[in-house]
Parts: structure tokens; sequence; C-alpha cells
């Protein structure tokens, strides 16, 4: 049940970008987002953001290659519009990491994607992801790839989680979480803007960091991370994703006892009792970041 003058959760994507390590095993990129970021600043997350009314439409759906609005739709559980988390994926992807899941005009689905090994060809993506963050606000994403000549490869990203913020917080999201292997000679690079670091990671050891104090996470992505950390290689999370017939809604809930916030999740003791009163909500982004970024992997806070 909602709460009463919620703030709607607005639609928000990420990508998982996936390697295999010089070892064979599995790492996941991570960005850091900019301490003067208005939620979560100087946290460690993957690369993505909020759904944009550009990544909607005829022009969106004409960019992409291997997946119509329906089908993104039903997997997705939407009854239209599913095709804007993957294009809005990709274009977060693009402007806070710089890689671009791409195939050349007329290419078909599963055909080799845009390879970024060749200098021209990465001279002219660093140049493209220049362009549109000069431009600001007034970037058009699907316009600078149209006149590259190149198509979204929207088949080869693939939805593995839906999380949305707690009801009760002021600023609220709706967040697809996709998985997705790093493209032949792209290399993922922050763009000094939104995001000021880069790493790839181990899931397990950035679980381990966070936990020491090193990295700053927040318990969805934690979540995300422990999820695939389970998987010895990229290939067997890819392969597990596109396995997946039906991914289950997470709601959080908060809950202030004597000890401190804690998160249930759906099918803990007590979720469907568990709304926090409105005297015990925080009431700003800030309170509500500074809670989130409190809490640990087992969901739980002690009060600061």
């Amino acid at each position: 049940m909602a709460i009463a003058n919620d703030p709607p959760a607005r639609d928000a994507a990420t990508i998982m970008l996936v390697r295999d390590s010089a070892a064979g095993s599995l790492e996941v990129c991570m960005v850091r987002r900019h301490i003067e970021s208005d939620f979560v600043g100087g946290a460690y997350v993957f690369p993505g953001g909020k759904v944009d009314e550009e990544d909607r439409g005829e022009d969106a759906t004409a960019s992409c290659v291997g997946r119509d609005d329906a089908q993104a739709s039903t997997l997705l559980g939407v009854a239209r519009g599913g095709l804007a988390f993957w294009v809005g994926a990709l274009r977060e992807c693009f402007e806070e990491a710089g890689v671009l899941f791409c195939y050349p005009q007329g290419a078909a689905p599963g055909s080799p994607l845009v390879d970024a090994t060749d200098p021209a060809v990465h001279s002219r993506l660093v140049a493209m992801r220049a362009a549109l963050a000069a431009a600001g606000r007034n970037a058009d994403f699907l316009a600078a790839c149209a006149a590259e000549g190149l198509s979204l490869a929207v088949d080869r990203v693939h939805y593995f989680s839906h999380w949305i913020t707690p009801e009760g917080a002021p600023k609220r999201y709706d967040t697809r979480f996709f998985v997705a292997a790093l493209p032949p000679g792209q290399v993922a690079v922050h763009d000094d803007h939104e995001t000021v670091d880069t790493v790839w990671v181990d899931p397990a050891d950035a679980l381990a960091r966070a936990a020491a104090g090193e990295l700053e996470i927040i318990f969805p992505t934690m979540k995300n991370l422990e999820a695939i950390s389970r998987f010895a290689t990229a290939g067997d999370l890819l392969d597990a994703a596109l396995a997946i017939e039906k991914v289950p809604t997470v709601l959080p809930r908060v809950v202030v006892d004597e000890r401190g916030f804690r998160i249930l999740l759906p099918g803990d003791d007590g979720y469907d009792e568990a709304i926090m009163p409105p005297q015990q909500r925080a009431t700003t982004a800030a309170e509500v970041s500074e809670a989130i970024r409190s809490i640990g992997l087992d969901g739980r806070a002690e009060r600061r």
C-alpha cells in the first residue's frame, strides 16, 4: 500500500558491466559518484541514471536493434515503454563510463559489435562522448548515434533485477538493473563530472572492501554485488541472466527500532506490517542519503 502523498518513483536504469580478469574470474565495473552529487555523493555505483523522455518514442525505437518495445515491455512486466529502460541504460553508460553498446547501422542482431580496438573507431567514440558532454542539457544522444552510423545493441544487455526506493523517501527511483559484457576494445573511463573514479573489482572483494570502510557502497548495490558474486565468470553470469524468466520487484521497507535503521525485504518477518511512521521518516534528500549510506549488507545500521 502506497503512503499518502508519497512522491512517485522515477524510472531509472543501470548496467553492471562485466568482464573476466586476467586470471579468468568475474569482474564488474563501478564508478564513484561526485562527492557533491545530491544523492549518495561519493558512493561507488554501477553506471546509470534516470530514464529521460528522449529515451522514449519513435526515434529511440528506430535506434535499437535486437529487441522492440513489446518484447522489452514483456521482459519488464509493463504494458508499454519498456525499451526506454534499455535506451536510458545505454545512454547513461556512455555518458558516465564511456562504453557504448552499438552495431553499425543495418547490422543484424547478434552480429559483431562495433570494435573499438580499431584506433579510428576508438577516436570517433571518444570524440562523440566529448561532444555530448560539451552540449550539456542540449545533448542529443540518439542524434549523435545516427550521425555516426550507429544503432543501439539492446540485445546485448540483459535484464537482471528490479529495485524501488522505499516509500517515505523524498526522492524515489524505480530502477532496472541490467548486465552486459564489456564490448571489444572499449575502456571504461569516468567522465570527471558526474563520476570521478572507475574500478574493476571482484564482486566479493567489493563487498569486503565496503565492510572494511574502503569503498562506500549503498544497500541495493551491495545486494546486486552479492547476487553476481555467485558466478565464476562473466559468461556464467550472462547465461544465467538470459535464462531468467521473471525478475521479482524488490521494494525495501525501512523501520526504526532501538538499534537504529533496519531494511526489510519482501519475505522478511514483519515486512507486510512495516511502514515507517511519518514522524520517523527522513524529510530531506540529504537525510535519506545519510540513512542509506549507513546501512550494511545485513540491512541494519546503528544510529549515528
